[in-house]
């Protein structure tokens, strides 16, 4: 029942906080424009519910082709890839916001496991069948393993932690999960990637 609930509350607030944010969006994307070349939006190929591909939303922060300069489509701290404005806009997480257009169109959640790569860690068929049990859910903006660690857990615990995400989504937790997650935005906790866990 709740995950009926859980899809209705997640389009009203996308919804509403695309109207409230909507001059300020349009400010930061202006100023990704004039600090760097390229295309304001930043867009992925990630492993959605069941498995299937949608392409993620987010604030370009990095310079365009950066993923073909050697050290892949992670960054890491002091990474010279990142423009200025890119630094700023992923210490705040606000290159995440273009995933409200993703939970507009039900692609993603407010709350869920993190969307993978569709490569790495690696395939959806190389996963087990106890790890696919994180795709019976939509992907989220932000999930269980992102604050229990964000981009410092390796992969393994990683999936464990939204298995038991999908095993365990109520209302009390993704309230927890919020309120944890506005809390590591603030503080910037966990932000940086250590090696090739983070996304």
């Amino acid at each position: 029942m709740y995950k009926y609930f859980k899809r209705f509350f997640d389009f009203i607030v996308a919804l509403v906080a695309l109207l409230i944010l909507f001059v300020p969006l349009v400010i930061v994307a202006i100023l990704i424009k004039v600090d760097s070349k390229g295309p304001v939006l930043f867009k992925q190929e990630r492993l959605g519910k069941d498995g299937v591909p949608f392409k993620i939303w987010k604030f370009r922060s990095m310079c365009v082709g950066a993923e073909r300069q050697g050290t892949g489509v992670y960054s890491y701290k002091g990474d010279s890839r990142i423009t200025r404005v890119g630094r700023i806009i992923r210490a705040t997480s606000i290159d995440e916001l273009p995933q409200l257009v993703n939970i507009l169109k039900g692609d993603m959640a407010l709350i869920g496991p993190r969307p993978a790569l569709t490569y790495h860690p690696w395939p959806y068929e190389q996963y087990t069948e106890h790890q696919k049990q994180m795709f019976d859910v939509l992907p989220g903006v932000t999930g269980w393993a992102q604050v229990n660690g964000r981009k410092e857990v390796p992969w393994p615990e990683r999936i464990e932690l939204n298995v038991w995400y999908a095993q365990h989504m109520s209302l009390k937790l993704d309230l927890k999960i919020f309120f944890m997650t506005i809390f590591k935005v603030v503080t910037n906790a966990n932000n940086e990637n250590i090696g090739k866990t983070g996304f």
